[in-house]
């Protein structure tokens, strides 16, 4: 199995926090010298871990973006 390697760019924000310290963030991550992509998952403190994730390009983001703010504002039923 390869070594994954990763470079957090940006940290944008920390969308929830469980009660082991681990947090769901949003970050710009260049996965083993890729391109940077957004990218959404759980991260244990200090980052020596990480738990399953989406990368998104930019488009792909933008479009997520749109699709959110259409499901919220749109009563269930």
């Amino acid at each position: 199995m390869d070594n994954i390697s990763f470079d957090i760019v940006k940290h944008f924000g920390v969308i929830s926090e469980e009660k082991g310290g681990w947090k769901k963030e949003l970050n710009l991550v260049s996965w083993s010298g890729r391109a940077p992509k957004l990218d959404i998952r759980d991260w244990a403190p200090g980052h020596e871990k990480m738990g399953k994730g989406v990368t998104l390009t930019e488009g792909e983001a933008a479009q997520l973006a749109e699709l959110l703010v259409s499901a919220l504002a749109k009563p269930e039923g």
